[in-house]
């Protein structure tokens, strides 16, 4: 999908997020607080990205998980923008998805801080339905 097409498909702050490396405001996103048990996917590609099974509430205002679904399906790029050393994460299909640092909790020791609004919730009731069937397992 091209960057005007995209602009159609996504919100202004999903595109700036997503395709400008920007940061979506804490405690103001749709999921920091999600509860609900789903999957966590990619709003640009769909692909599955974080399960509910691995999300934690580290108080910092955004969705944080201590692994994604499939490592395979994450690239890590060094960021040293705001005058930080940070480990970018995308997807696979080049969606900023946010960061991950070392201070997450037992078992993998990760935080992977990610934007809401670089993703999409799939309760886990509606994983069939959304053709994400081979998760139900994770749920059962």
């Amino acid at each position: 999908m091209n960057k005007k097409e995209l602009k159609n498909k996504l919100t202004p702050i999903q595109f700036r997020v997503t395709q400008e490396c920007e940061t979506e405001p804490p405690f103001d996103n749709e999921y920091w607080n999600n509860k609900r048990e789903g999957i966590y996917v990619d709003i640009v590609s769909g692909e599955p990205l974080f399960s509910s099974k691995d999300k934690f509430q580290p108080g910092t205002g955004w969705p944080s998980f201590t692994r994604p679904i499939d490592k395979d399906k994450l690239v890590f790029n060094e960021d040293k923008s705001l005058g930080m050393k940070r480990t970018e994460v995308k997807s696979v299909a080049g969606t900023h998805l946010g960061h991950v640092f070392d201070d997450g909790p037992k078992p993998t020791g990760k935080r992977f801080c990610m934007n809401s609004c670089a993703l999409r919730f799939i309760p886990a009731h509606d994983l069939e339905k959304e053709g994400y069937a081979k998760y139900k397992k994770l749920f059962e």
